[in-house]
C-alpha cells in the first residue's frame, strides 16, 4: 500500500473516529437532560403525593374524633346509651 494512500485511509478513520464520538457525547449529554427532566416531573409528583397524603390523613383525623362519632350516633342515628335497666349482663 502506498504510504500516501495509507496516511488518507488513517486520517479518514480518525475523522470518522472523532466525528462518531462527538455524535456520542452529544448525544449521552441528550439522554442525560431527558431523564434529568423525567426525574423533576417525578421528584414534583412525589412531593404532591406527599402534601395530599398528609391532608388526607389529617382529614381523616378530623373526621373520625370521638366527639364527632358521638354526635353524628345521637344525632343522625337516633343512637343513646342504654339506661340501666336495659343492660343484662351475660355469663360464661
Amino acid at each position: 500500500m502506498n504510504p500516501r494512500l495509507r496516511n488518507r485511509v488513517l486520517f479518514a478513520l480518525l475523522v470518522a473516529t472523532f466525528i462518531g464520538s462527538a455524535l456520542g457525547a452529544v448525544y449521552a449529554k441528550h439522554q442525560s437532560r431527558r431523564l434529568f427532566m423525567q426525574l423533576s416531573a417525578l421528584i414534583d409528583d412525589r412531593d404532591r403525593m406527599e402534601m395530599d397524603w398528609s391532608r388526607l390523613q389529617m382529614e381523616q383525623s378530623a373526621w373520625s374524633t370521638h366527639s364527632r362519632v358521638e354526635d353524628l350516633a345521637r344525632n343522625q342515628m337516633h343512637m343513646r346509651n342504654p339506661r340501666p335497666d336495659e343492660v343484662e349482663l351475660l355469663a360464661q
